[in-house]
């Protein structure tokens, strides 16, 4: 064998043996590629569905539930077609399921007290979860800027309410232990926060309905009547119960004062 062949030999070996690394690092390189892909869509799917789930019942517009199950089911055909070991059909099928429910109005939800700071914390987190979905659903082309707009507003003032469910609740206990003083500074609390949402209608009658509640509460104050007299379910409560209702709110007119 003379120097060329050896050396033309040579370079083959080094070339396949380049070939061989290349298509193998590629090789890793798509299956990290693709197991990425996996994972994240499987995020995305278990992250729809705890909002979906764990979010209060009342809070989510059937606009909401229907952009989370939209996600859920995009998620499923992306999984689907990466042929994973996941139960994908079986998440697809409740997720079209419930979105049936919804749209055939047969979507029922059972109101979720906020009665403790840490539950008020908690859906503070999961409120701030949704609006980073909102935020890159809008960013990947999912949704368009007016709806991403529109549902990040919402999602505010969804914080705003959380922390004023929590005050009224407090205010209500502390009325209940004839603490009148500690209630007024609750409602207080309360219409300070629904007031951060200033261009939200709802938002606007229920400080005028907390400002009517307090001077009631300071009327009973001044005179040092006991809780006889400030009823601690009071009817701006039982309205605050029913708070998404926006009825239940215009049939009191007094509030639009």
């Amino acid at each position: 064998m003379n120097s060329i062949t050896l050396i033309l030999a040579l370079a083959a070996v080094v070339a396949v043996s380049i070939i061989i690394i290349v298509a193998s690092q590629l090789r890793e390189k798509a299956r990290i590629e693709r197991a990425r892909k996996i994972t994240a869509l499987e995020d995305r799917y278990k992250r729809c569905e705890r909002l979906l789930t764990e979010l209060p019942a009342q809070y989510l517009t059937p606009e909401l539930k229907l952009l989370l199950l939209n996600e859920m089911e995009a998620a499923c055909d992306n999984l689907a077609a990466l042929s994973t070991g996941l139960p994908v059909e079986k998440w697809r099928e409740a997720a079209t399921q419930e979105k049936a429910r919804i749209q055939d109005e047969q979507d029922t939800t059972t109101p979720v007290a906020i009665d403790t700071p840490e539950k008020s914390r908690y859906i503070k987190e999961l409120l701030e979860s949704l609006f980073k979905l909102i935020t890159s659903m809008h960013k990947s082309g999912r949704i368009d800027g007016e709806t991403s707009r529109e549902k990040q507003q919402y999602i505010l003032f969804l914080v705003h309410k959380t922390h004023a469910d929590l005050h009224v609740f407090q205010a209500r206990e502390h009325i209940r232990k004839n603490q009148i003083r500690q209630a007024i500074h609750a409602y207080h609390m309360a219409s300070t926060e629904m007031g951060k949402s200033r261009d939200n209608p709802l938002a606007t009658r229920a400080v005028k309905a907390f400002r009517k509640r307090i001077a009631e509460l300071e009327a009973v104050n001044e005179k040092g009547e006991s809780t006889g007299s400030a009823e601690p379910d009071s009817e701006l409560d039982k309205q605050w119960d029913r708070f998404f209702h926006e009825d239940d709110w215009k049939k009191k007119p007094d509030y639009d004062d």
